[in-house]
């Protein structure tokens, strides 16, 4: 299942913004950067109504897979993590976060991809 649209990163101000003003946070499979919302940068989008909420993107570089395939797979499977816990989430936080897996040989591991995912949530306090 896909995020919602309402949940997604898009533009490149907005990553531009992340790389520049966020807190990075570094795991063995991944690196999250997380950064206060900054709406201004939405206004293009036309997504004022949703600007507050808390956003994601997840970049799985093809250094992690040649094939598209194993690429989608990795990052529906964070998603789908993300959406079964997002009630543990703050939403009255609004954050933005960006999501880049290094390159290895994890494609297979499921259970270490998530939970390196899940303490990276929990160390970034994104989760309580």
């Amino acid at each position: 299942m896909a995020l919602p649209k309402d949940m997604r990163l898009k533009g490149h101000r907005t990553f531009n913004y992340i790389h520049k003003n966020s807190i990075t946070y570094h795991g063995k499979l991944m690196t999250f950067k997380v950064a206060r919302s900054n709406p201004e940068i939405l206004l293009t989008h036309k997504l004022t109504n949703n600007s507050n909420k808390f956003r994601i993107a997840i970049a799985v570089s093809k250094k992690v897979s040649k094939k598209a395939v194993e690429r989608n797979k990795i990052r529906r499977i964070l998603q789908e993590w993300l959406l079964t816990n997002i009630q543990k989430i703050n939403n009255h936080k609004p954050y933005w976060l960006l999501v880049n897996l290094r390159f290895g040989d994890f494609c297979n591991d499921k259970s270490r991809l998530l939970e390196e995912f899940q303490n990276l949530m929990f160390k970034s306090r994104l989760i309580k």
